[in-house]
């Protein structure tokens, strides 16, 4: 006994509008916002005819309008299409069957009252391969559908959400998100104010307004699914949190209790904590802000979850410059110093992420976990504005301090080998935490995600989150450890006289004496 396909009611009346012909496949997105931007025009014939549901045709453009009379109650209704009749139409209740259906809330009714004279509408085209030549070939659009709806009236911020459903298909594979385009210059498909629902029989989404809505569906590719994305975002968070709460101490010890004490190296430290507790508290803050679907918010926070990234790879970058001016340069004298260092280290990063926010560069991403939970979160969406910038500007600063680190090391080994007749060789534990220390006040740890292929992949995504979430920890204990050491400083004074000497000694001493 096989079941009855739904039908549709039949429409009441039919407008049978002349569409461009184009000789490519897909539907350009600016003639697909004008026909939109017509059927607002069909209201007025309606009415003298006083009809309230109407379908709409337009080559291989389809769709209804909907009209709720003045004075009549404000009621929800729910819109399908049916695959058998190829036409969209006004049911009463049951969307169940139907491969696509949408129901519009009292509320956005209401709303178009108040921009209608009292009157309310919802017209709906169905465009099929609406997109550009140059679309990504990274995703699809599901069934090569997209729905566009209009009700005359800036219809945003819904409290009671327009739900759509889509009949999933068995065979379907690959990660799918509800999208839409506010129909206004190039066609960019984002996931704000849509939330993704999927089971085993249907995709649904729930979007808060109203414009053009397609799914989008990511081709199935190896790096679609980030493996241990859930355990590598508990573990992140745990030790974020822990680093900023200790963070939050040492800024608390410096500013109220040992500000006036402090030396270059320490206020170098501290700008580097500021940076480091920017970047946790932007990463602990970013799902959530994602999840209120504010793109508003979301630019603002991956801007500074950015900003506060690159202004640590560059107190990374000023802490080695200034290792090198103390241990290896050391006679050194350059005026207003911390000042210049500290103008370097927060206005370095702003040009480039101003430069990203112009273009557009900042929106949601959508990560899919392996258990089939989708997460968001705000960040670059452009994959080589990411690699040429994050990646090409820790590059950069990766190699500078590892040519410094090596340097250093170099020359406190040596040192202690010159001391090793007098029986004051360090043991290998101090030695291994002078090594450890660097690597921390350098940001080398970052370096882990150079290994992040082949057999490394999962070893160095558990190894990098580990020690980068726990770093702000790792450096308070540094900075508890060598809080009473006055060491660190190099003249800033054109008048200094300093010798060479005394100060390749106590320099040498100083990074010595950080471990006993």
């Amino acid at each position: 006994m096989t079941t009855p396909k739904p039908t549709l009611p039949p429409a009441e009346m039919t407008f049978n509008l002349q569409a461009e012909q184009n000789n490519t496949d897909k539907i350009d997105p600016q003639k697909a916002a004008e026909n939109l931007d017509k059927v607002e025009s069909l209201v007025e014939q309606m009415e003298k005819s006083n009809k309230t549901n109407a379908a709409i045709v337009m080559g291989d453009v389809i769709g209804v309008l909907q009209r709720q009379p003045k004075n009549t109650a404000t009621k929800d209704i729910n819109i399908c299409y049916s695959s058998s009749q190829n036409m969209i139409n006004v049911v009463e209740s049951n969307q169940a069957g139907f491969p696509w259906s949408v129901k519009i809330p009292s509320e956005a009714f209401d709303k178009s009252r108040q921009e209608n004279n009292g009157s309310a509408f919802v017209g709906i085209l169905r465009f099929k391969n609406m997109g550009n030549k140059e679309e990504s070939k990274t995703h699809t659009v599901l069934n090569s559908e997209s729905y566009g709806i209009t009700m005359g009236a800036n219809i945003s911020n819904l409290f009671d959400n327009i739900d759509m459903i889509i009949k999933k298909k068995e065979n379907l594979n690959g990660n799918v998100s509800c999208v839409s385009w506010n129909g206004k210059g190039e066609l960019k498909w984002k996931t704000f104010g849509c939330e993704t629902e999927i089971d085993n029989t249907s995709i649904k989404c729930s979007c808060s307004h109203l414009t053009f809505f397609a799914v989008l569906m990511s081709l199935p590719k190896a790096n679609d699914t980030v493996p241990h994305l859930e355990s590598l975002t508990l573990i992140s968070s745990i030790g974020c949190g822990i680093s900023m709460f200790f963070m939050a101490i040492a800024l608390f010890m410096h500013f109220l209790l040992r500000k006036a004490k402090s030396n270059q190296a320490t206020k170098i430290l501290m700008n580097m904590f500021v940076a480091l507790c920017l970047l946790n508290a932007s990463f602990l803050s970013n799902e959530s802000v994602a999840n209120t679907q504010d793109n508003t918010a979301c630019v603002f926070i991956a801007l500074l979850l950015h900003y506060s990234m690159l202004a640590s790879f560059t107190w990374f970058f000023i802490q080695a410059l200034h290792m090198y001016l103390w241990l290896i340069r050391q006679n050194v004298t350059i005026t207003n110093y911390v000042r210049k260092i500290t103008v370097l280290g927060w206005v370095c990063p702003a040009p480039i992420v101003v430069v990203i926010v112009s273009v557009g560069g900042y929106e949601a991403v959508i990560l899919n976990m392996t258990s089939g939970k989708i997460t968001r979160m705000c960040w670059i969406t452009n994959s080589y504005i990411h690699y040429i910038v994050n990646i090409g500007y820790y590059a950069l600063v990766f190699v500078f301090t590892t040519g410094i680190f090596i340097m250093i090391v170099t020359k406190v080994v040596q040192a202690r080998h010159i001391k090793a007749v007098d029986g004051k060789r360090k043991t290998f534990r101090k030695q291994l935490m002078m090594v450890l220390s660097l690597f921390l006040l350098f940001g080398l740890t970052w370096s882990v995600a150079f290994f992040s292929y082949g057999p490394m992949l999962i070893p160095s995504y558990y190894i990098f989150t580990v020690l980068n979430s726990l770093q702000g920890f790792f450096l308070f204990l540094y900075y508890y450890h060598i809080h009473n050491d006055v060491a660190g400083c190099f003249s800033d004074d054109p008048e200094s006289t300093v010798s060479s000497t005394t100060i390749t000694q106590s320099s040498t001493n100083a990074v010595e004496n950080i471990y006993n």
